[in-house]
């Protein structure tokens, strides 16, 4: 009788690490996204769902992971430089620095009637409110939309 012994190591054995990109994704109220990039030796994928538990799964790929995760905050970048005021239409919008015809628009909202406001409303308008937090984001934006134009 002859017997035949088969190595079983090699069918048991564990999986080789794997270096991927987890990109992160914060979405902020104010629309802004921030991207971090972390490189990560990746055993098990059981582990990196461990790791980033509370992220939603977007992209997942043999190179890459994508995670995404909606902050109920406004964005640094707001806090850093962010400040409310008029486009030339009207338009409630914040712009990074002060608003002027330089000033990028970070996000706009709606259309007001400035014919509604007191005088001292839009003067801060065309200097621009500073932001500085998320409930005064929020107030503002209430505030204000009392003077929308209505379509």
């Amino acid at each position: 009788m002859i017997v035949w012994l088969l190595s079983t190591s090699n069918v048991f054995a564990e999986p080789s690490p794997v270096k991927m990109n987890v990109i992160l994704e914060r979405m902020y109220l104010d629309g802004e996204v921030s991207e971090e990039i972390r490189e990560e030796t990746v055993v098990s994928m059981k582990d990196i769902w461990k790791k980033y538990e509370g992220w939603q799964l977007v992209d997942m790929d043999d190179e890459q992971i994508v995670f995404q995760k909606t902050i109920n905050d406004i964005s640094p970048l707001l806090k850093a430089n962010g400040y409310f005021g008029l486009t030339k239409n009207g338009t409630l919008s914040i712009f990074e620095g002060k608003p002027n015809k330089s000033s990028r628009v970070i996000q706009s909202f709606f259309q007001i009637d400035i014919k509604k406001l007191e005088s001292r409303q839009h003067e801060q308008l065309k200097k621009g409110i500073r932001v500085i937090s998320k409930s005064q984001y929020k107030d503002i934006i209430e505030t204000y939309r009392h003077f929308a134009l209505m379509p």
